[in-house]
């Protein structure tokens, strides 16, 4: 633990700007034996998604219950400092929650020996810097997706890792969403038999800012500062697909720009210009056919903002975020197409919610458990930046498809 003098310099460097680099700082082995801190520089946390996920819901949740427990019985506990260039923001949001550390100064947080994780959750378009500077500060990397706007730059992160030696991670929290983890557990206990199609709908009308406040970041909807949904989404549906139900072999995407104008967080209106729709098909391994709608221009009529329809020979499902609905081909209806009379049957009625078979926590705090797990005692850990590439590598193809009116093979990944 920190001395109480050491608090305080550290509180009063911070807060004025400046970095405070410890004159007892520790090397990587000196560091893990100690006091099991993990010292973490959490830069962009001033945004929704970082505050609320990353921020509250995740390392002051680990917090609050004693750390991250080891298998030799130790605990993490994690210490971040808030990084962010609006001084104002970040310290209101750190005296809000309790946080010691802040600072502007983000060089100086890098140059800090005790803190050994990077973590970012800002914009894309500064990512491949941001992280490359920490790598070269010796700092183990962890961060939101995407990694990159294109995929040279990801893979240009990627290799950067490999040259540092640092240990690297991407968030991948929809696989740690309940409903997904049902599905994937009817997976395991062979409830589809053959797995023929999955069909998902993501999104939810987000509004253009003209009165009613938009609901995303204006910069989500202009081409020149790295917005648009196939970029933000495509990167999930890879992991997701990739994960649970095979390898992506080939795309088809048609995108849009439904709403060519709205207003910006100032009231001012600009041109949206970036995709704010992307309708995708992919051929994955084993013949399985997928099809993703992804929108910020469509009203929800479902369960769940996002839902996945999974049909086999024996059974199918639907996964929201939290539920999970099955139904088995014993229990399965035999319709007949009639549209002279109206149905007397409830379609909805002969499906069966699935019971949790496991305790389900926030998919952010999870991942964030097995990444510092990973860092500390090299639990298994597969959510690299490669993976993350991958997902750029996705993205880039859905717009090249766009664009040529065609279908994309995916080809491996060389690094």
């Amino acid at each position: 633990m920190r001395s109480a003098d050491a608090g305080h310099r550290t509180a009063n460097a911070l807060h004025s700007g400046r970095a405070w680099v410890s004159p007892t700082a520790k090397t990587n082995e000196e560091y893990k034996m100690a006091d099991v801190r993990l010292g973490i520089i959490m830069n962009g946390v001033t945004g929704r998604m970082g505050t609320n996920q990353h921020l509250i819901r995740s390392i002051l949740a680990i917090q609050k219950q004693g750390g991250v427990l080891l298998a030799n019985g130790d605990e993490v506990m994690p210490d971040p400092v808030l990084v962010g260039r609006n001084a104002e923001k970040v310290k209101t949001l750190a005296k809000e929650h309790g946080v010691e550390r802040w600072t502007t100064d983000l060089e100086g947080a890098l140059a800090n020996k005790e803190d050994q994780l990077f973590f970012d959750a800002a914009s894309t378009q500064l990512r491949v810097e941001l992280l490359k500077k920490a790598m070269d500060a010796g700092k183990d990397i962890y961060c939101e997706k995407p990694i990159a706007e294109t995929l040279a730059d990801a893979l240009d992160v990627v290799r950067h890792a490999a040259k540092t030696g640092v240990k690297n991670g991407v968030v991948h929290d929809k696989l740690s969403l309940p409903g997904l983890l049902k599905l994937a557990h009817l997976i395991e206990e062979g409830f589809f038999g053959k797995i023929l199609s999955v069909r998902g709908e993501f999104g939810y009308w987000v509004f253009d800012g003209d009165g009613e406040p938009a609901q995303r970041p204006s910069w989500n909807y202009r081409k020149a500062d790295g917005g648009g949904i196939m970029l933000d989404m495509l990167c999930h549906w890879r992991y997701v697909l990739e994960n649970i139900f095979g390898g992506v072999k080939s795309v088809s995407c048609l995108g849009a720009v439904h709403i060519p104008k709205r207003w910006d967080e100032n009231g001012q209106p600009y041109v949206s210009d970036a995709d704010d729709a992307a309708y995708a098909t992919f051929e994955l391994e084993g013949g399985i056919v997928a099809q993703i709608n992804s929108s910020w221009c469509t009203r929800v009529n479902r369960s769940d903002l996002v839902t996945f329809q999974v049909d086999g020979t024996k059974g199918s499902a639907v996964a929201g975020l939290h539920k999970c609905v099955a139904q088995s081909l014993g229990d399965t209806p035999k319709p007949v197409w009639n549209p002279d009379e109206p149905r007397t049957n409830n379609f909805l009625e002969d499906w069966a919610e699935v019971p949790a078979h496991m305790d389900f926590d926030n998919g952010f705090k999870v991942q964030w458990e097995m990444f510092i797990r990973h860092l500390f005692e090299d639990a298994p850990w597969k959510y690299t930046l490669l993976e993350g590439a991958k997902g750029v590598q996705l993205a880039e193809l859905g717009m090249q498809s766009w664009k040529e009116r065609r279908w994309i093979d995916i080809p491996e990944l060389g690094v």
